[in-house]
């Protein structure tokens, strides 16, 4: 769980703020399968783009929300995740690439992953434990993540959002089914339009 008290490490600044919570686009819509634009304009538009996530991100109860999530066909990620050690950090990725250790640095973590766009439900999904992250952020600018334990499924997570890949895609046919089960017991509690409430600003 997220500790709102603690700081958390912010390398290219805070995240946007005053956006409005929006419905989650869910599996199956095309936006979720489909590779995204990459972000080639650096406005004021993108930034409310990104305070929208953030709302919705925090709302949702995640750490992490793509573009896609909400419908936009944008290469952008934010995310407020820990590491193994506990400490947070906050970030705004667009056009992301993943970097993961190979040969004797690749070792597999298979916890437990869940998706915000298909709520409730949790199998485990093995990925690396250690990713690297590089994009630009909301100025246009380089940025570099890369974290363990929970960053490191964080990164790589939403940087397969940008590509048009749910961590569904990754899982066998037994662990898919029972995911999908989850997901269906679960339905009742997350209605369409959530996490949209009335009370829409962070």
């Amino acid at each position: 769980m997220r500790d709102e008290a603690e700081e958390p490490l912010a390398p290219y600044g805070p995240l946007p703020q005053g956006g409005n919570v929006r419905p989650m686009t869910r599996w199956g819509t095309p936006v979720m399968h489909r590779p995204h634009k990459k972000v080639e304009v650096f406005d004021d538009a993108l930034r409310a783009l990104a305070a929208d996530m953030v709302a919705t991100m925090y709302a949702a109860d995640g750490v992490g929300l793509a573009a896609c999530q909400i419908g936009e066909d944008v290469a952008m990620f934010v995310f407020d995740c820990h590491d193994e050690s506990g400490r947070r950090t906050v970030g705004v990725v667009c056009n992301p690439v993943v970097a993961l250790p190979e040969g004797r640095e690749r070792h597999l973590d298979d916890s437990e992953e869940g998706c915000l766009s298909f709520p409730g439900a949790f199998v485990a999904c093995a990925r690396p434990d250690f990713a690297a992250v590089d994009g630009v952020g909301l100025d246009g600018q380089p940025v570099h993540f890369e974290g363990d334990g929970l960053l490191a499924r964080c990164l790589q997570h939403e940087t397969d959002h940008t590509l048009g890949t749910v961590f569904g895609d990754r899982l066998p046919t037994k662990a898919r089914k029972k995911l999908q089960r989850q997901h269906d017991k679960l339905a009742p509690d997350y209605p369409p339009g959530w996490p949209a409430t009335t009370a829409d600003r962070w």
